[in-house]
C-alpha cells in the first residue's frame, strides 16, 4: 500500500468514527423517550409506547457514482457503526434521586392543574413553569401559587441536571432540557399556554 492510499484510508477512518461520535453524544432519540415516561407518569397519564416498531428498512440502493471500491465500503461500515450505536442509546432515570424528585413533581401536579387550566401558568420555553396571568389568581392565593412554582421549577431543573448526571454526561443538562420542554407541552392537556420558541404565549 502506497503512501496516498495509506492517508486515505486513514483520513477515511477519522471521517467515519468523527460521524459515529456525532451521531451519539447525545442519544435524542432515547431522550425523548425518556421525557415521555417521566412526564407522562408526572401529569397522571399511563405511559404508552410512542412508537410502534416497523418491518426493518429496506437495504437502500446507492446511486451509481456510490457503487464499487471504497465507498461501498465505508458507507457500509458507517451504516453499521450507527445503526449499532443508536440501537444501544439509552439514558438512566430509575435511580434514587431521580425517584425521588418525580415522586415531588407528581405529588405536586393536582395543587398546579387548576391554575393550568385558568390560563395563570403556563410552559416556559426552557422547560420551566411560569405564573402567566396573576390576574387569574385570587389574591389571597397568589403567594401560595408562587411558592408551588418556585418548587416546581426547583424540581425540574433537579431532574434534567441528575438525568445528565446520571448518565455521565453533566453536559447534557442543556439538551435534556430542552428535550423535555417540548415533551411538557406535547402531553399537557389541550388548552395549555406555553412559549413558543421566541417566548410568545401561545395556547394549545
Amino acid at each position: 500500500m502506497n503512501d496516498t492510499r495509506i492517508v486515505f484510508v486513514g483520513l477515511a477512518a477519522l471521517w467515519v468514527s468523527a460521524c459515529v461520535t456525532i451521531n451519539v453524544y447525545f442519544p435524542a432519540a432515547a431522550a425523548e423517550q425518556a421525557a415521555e415516561t417521566i412526564v407522562r407518569d408526572v401529569v397522571g397519564e399511563r405511559p404508552t409506547p410512542s412508537r410502534q416498531p416497523g418491518p426493518p428498512a429496506e437495504p437502500r440502493s446507492e446511486p451509481e457514482s456510490m457503487r464499487g471500491g471504497w465507498r461501498v465500503w465505508m458507507s457500509g461500515v458507517l451504516d453499521r457503526l450507527v445503526r449499532r450505536a443508536e440501537a444501544e442509546a439509552d439514558l438512566e432515570i430509575d435511580t434514587p434521586a431521580i425517584r425521588r424528585i418525580r415522586s415531588s413533581l407528581k405529588n405536586r401536579q393536582p395543587q398546579l392543574r387548576p391554575w393550568f387550566s385558568k390560563g395563570a401558568l403556563g410552559l416556559t420555553r426552557d422547560g420551566l413553569v411560569a405564573l402567566r396571568d396573576p390576574k387569574a389568581v385570587p389574591l389571597k392565593a397568589r403567594a401560595r401559587l408562587k411558592k408551588l412554582v418556585a418548587d416546581e421549577n426547583r424540581d425540574r431543573r433537579a431532574l434534567y441536571r441528575e438525568i445528565a448526571r446520571a448518565n455521565g454526561h453533566p453536559e447534557w443538562e442543556d439538551e435534556i432540557r430542552e428535550t423535555f420542554a417540548k415533551v411538557w407541552v406535547r402531553e399537557f392537556p389541550k388548552g395549555t399556554w406555553y412559549q413558543d420558541a421566541k417566548g410568545r404565549w401561545v395556547r394549545k
